[in-house]
């Protein structure tokens, strides 16, 4: 048997009753952070909490040769991961392997970045389009690469009138990104195309979801750059047009300049 148990956003105690239990009745435990990482805590107080301990596997460990997944035709296994179980494409690519191995399969949901940025800033749920996500420039024969997958997708969503969750890159060796490089990457995309997509945008940054104090902080794109967010982890908005609630929730919420209220 193989369950996947989301973890939650932030720390130990995010993970809900019914995770805790399966945790705690299973034969071995596995946990991944390059998805996403839990930052108000450590291996050691999660070890301490949920009464198992955990095996760290890598994103090759997952992907590449996951192994350690037929260790679930014999034994109860469970499947740590930040947020909610099923949001990552790899976690669902795992899914399907479990079943081509006649692994039988469970799911325990959690708290999830996708419904908690409607919360914190506001905006509609149901009105979010399709994700994307700003990766780090790269180097390709001494030339730097940016991907404008974003920008398309930014486009796409505007034209649909939908807003853009926009999730920011998390790097072995560089780290992860914050909404001021996210938000100077978007502005270079969009020199580059010059289509106006992002001129005059506004953008809400949200760091630290999950924990008591998040930050989360809206104004135009070029000023959001400048906005201290402080650690990670961060994530960003992209706005289309806004409901009368939106925009006082982003105002009064999220300190968005009060002319969108106008």
């Amino acid at each position: 048997m193989l369950t996947f148990i989301g973890l939650g956003l932030y720390d130990e105690k995010d993970i809900t009753v019914k995770g805790l239990e399966a945790i705690r009745n299973s034969d071995v435990a596995y946990v991944e952070f390059y998805t996403s990482h839990l930052f108000g805590t450590s291996i050691g107080s999660m070890e301490k909490l949920y009464g198992k301990k955990l095996t760290v596997l890598s994103r090759e460990d997952v992907e590449q040769d996951p192994a350690w997944l037929l260790r679930a035709k014999d034994e109860n296994v469970v499947f740590l991961t930040g947020g909610d179980a099923m949001v990552a494409t790899t976690h669902i690519d795992l899914r399907l392997r479990a079943r081509d191995s006649g692994i039988e399969c469970a799911i325990i949901h959690a708290p999830s970045i996708s419904s908690a940025a409607s919360g914190l800033s506001g905006l509609q749920n149901y009105r979010f389009g399709k994700s994307t996500t700003i990766p780090f420039p790269y180097k390709r024969k001494e030339k730097t690469i940016i991907s404008e997958a974003p920008y398309d997708t930014i486009k796409m969503n505007r034209k649909n009138d939908l807003h853009t969750l926009v999730f920011l890159d998390i790097d072995r060796e560089k780290g992860f990104m914050d909404v001021r490089n996210a938000a100077s990457l978007l502005l270079e995309m969009e020199e580059r195309r010059g289509e106006g997509i992002l001129v005059n945008a506004l953008a809400v940054g949200i760091a630290r979801a999950g924990s008591v104090t998040p930050e989360v902080h809206s104004d135009y794109l070029g000023k959001l750059k400048d906005h201290d967010f402080g650690g990670p982890l961060h994530i960003l908005i992209i706005p289309a047009s806004l409901h009368f609630i939106e925009a006082e929730a982003l105002v009064k919420l999220c300190g968005a300049p009060a002319e969108i209220l106008k």
